[in-house]
């Protein structure tokens, strides 16, 4: 059901060597985008009407509009499940709880007397958040994305999310009843690539969506490739792929947990990754064990869970020690890192690369999917070595304000001349002796006071 990849005996690698040697799926986004670059185009230049025709064409409904009306959504929430109900705002109390403590705060630096630079925090001014709705629905993932941009301050905010053939052509109810209870009411049923393209460009017409500063959350490789397709158009979180966990264990792990946690991330898609790193033959041999009447006893296993373990992008990796396997998880970089080991805790705390960490046996993944107030909206494919999870600071760019008095300036305006010259940028220098009469051509000697 899984495979093995034994890196024992020999000194491991280092860097790409040792990368090259871990399970990864194949996911071509390049490849991708020859196929959504006419989508993109299409919905550039037909605007509504091209989205409305793609949902005929790949979601399989017939649409009149695509912007979702404010009485579906109060619909929605009023015939959720309470229980789901109760969950959901459980999942965005802690949400909030976590992503407002991110919040960062303006400050300024007295660099030298009448010098400063100040730094403030802006919030971009809309965003398009994306909310997958193929294989499964996924309301975590609009509480994952919203709250962030809302504790940011973002003022405005739209979500799109697949048109689906059993609700009359609206996304999910329970992804409707998500954006109700957190206010979010500038909604549209959009999938894929196409949405992307709406955000990026924007519509027109009485349900037309405003051009969007940036675009984040998960989808498929297509709505992966449209974000890389506008790239510098927009800003986007992060290129993401298939979902991915690795666990790093010894022999004080339970193979029940390790199992059904390796399960739990097999069951998003058959790309999706799932990895188990070790030093004990003896879990390893445990967990294959458990994996198979666990697997049996699940939904999804031959569309999903099955073949996601099966492919070469999920294994049992065999080390040395815990420090080697310590080496292996951070080269590997996953998307989400369970430690459970005796000393779990001190582990955790020398990973360098995961986009979330989860410590000891009574942290699954599964918690942060949903409660644990982190975000699960994470980088792929190693990218956890460069980048971070959504956050607010995703949300927020920082700007740099320079106030400098006549007298500081001119403290340092030999300098800034130095450079300039030595930089082949005379004009630069030029325009700090104009501020104080210099003659333009010369070259003032070091130690030379400005004359006003």
């Amino acid at each position: 059901m899984i495979s093995r990849i034994d890196l024992r005996g020999d000194a491991l690698p280092e860097g790409a060597a040792l990368r090259d040697l871990l399970p990864r799926a194949d996911f071509d986004v390049e490849a991708a985008l020859s196929k959504v670059r006419p989508i993109c185009e299409d919905v550039r230049h037909r605007g509504t009407a091209a989205l409305i025709d793609y949902a005929s064409m790949f979601d399989g409904v017939k649409l009149d509009r695509v912007r979702v009306p404010a009485e579906a959504l109060t619909r929605a929430l009023e015939v959720l499940d309470p229980a789901v109900r109760a969950a959901l705002e459980e999942s965005i109390r802690r949400a909030r709880i976590v992503h407002r403590a991110q919040r960062r705060a303006e400050h300024t630096t007295q660099v030298v007397p009448g010098g400063k630079v100040s730094e403030k925090w802006v919030p971009v001014s809309r965003v398009g958040l994306y909310a997958p709705g193929g294989r499964a629905v996924y309301p975590s993932s609009v509480i994952m994305n919203v709250v962030p941009a809302q504790e940011a301050g973002v003022a405005s905010i739209a979500l799109a999310s697949p048109p689906q053939r059993e609700f009359d052509g609206l996304p999910h109810p329970t992804i409707l009843a998500a954006c109700a209870l957190l206010g979010i009411d500038d909604v549209y049923a959009v999938g894929g690539a196409q949405a992307v393209a709406m955000f990026a460009y924007g519509t027109t017409g009485p349900d037309g969506c405003p051009p969007a500063d940036m675009v984040t959350g998960p989808g498929n490789i297509w709505v992966t490739a449209a974000k890389r397709y506008f790239a510098g158009r927009i800003g986007i979180d992060t290129e993401a792929g298939p979902t991915e966990i690795a666990i790093l264990a010894d022999a004080t792990a339970d193979p029940v947990h390790v199992a059904s946690d390796l399960i739990s991330q097999a069951e998003h898609d058959p790309l999706a990754a799932a990895v188990l790193v070790t030093d004990s033959v003896e879990l390893a041999d445990a967990v294959e064990r458990e994996l198979a009447p666990q697997t049996a006893a699940t939904k999804h296993v031959e569309e999903r869970i099955a073949p996601a373990l099966a492919g070469k992008q999920s294994a049992i990796v065999l080390v040395d020690g815990v420090e080697e396997g310590l080496r292996v998880v951070d080269a590997y970089g996953a998307e989400h890192l369970e430690v459970q080991t005796a000393d779990a805790a001190g582990i955790a705390a020398r990973v360098r690369n995961a986009g979330a960490i989860f410590v000891g046996p009574y942290a699954p993944v599964s918690l942060g999917d949903y409660c644990a107030g982190s975000n699960h909206v994470l980088p792929t494919g190693g990218c956890a070595c460069h980048s971070s999870g959504l956050s607010v600071q995703s949300f927020l760019r920082g700007i740099h304000i320079v106030d400098y008095t006549r007298d500081a300036l001119a403290d340092v305006a030999h300098h800034v001349v130095t450079l300039a010259e030595a930089e082949d940028l005379p004009a630069h220098g030029a325009a700090v002796k104009a501020r104080f009469g210099w003659k333009l051509p010369s070259r003032r000697p070091t130690g030379e006071v400005p004359v006003a």
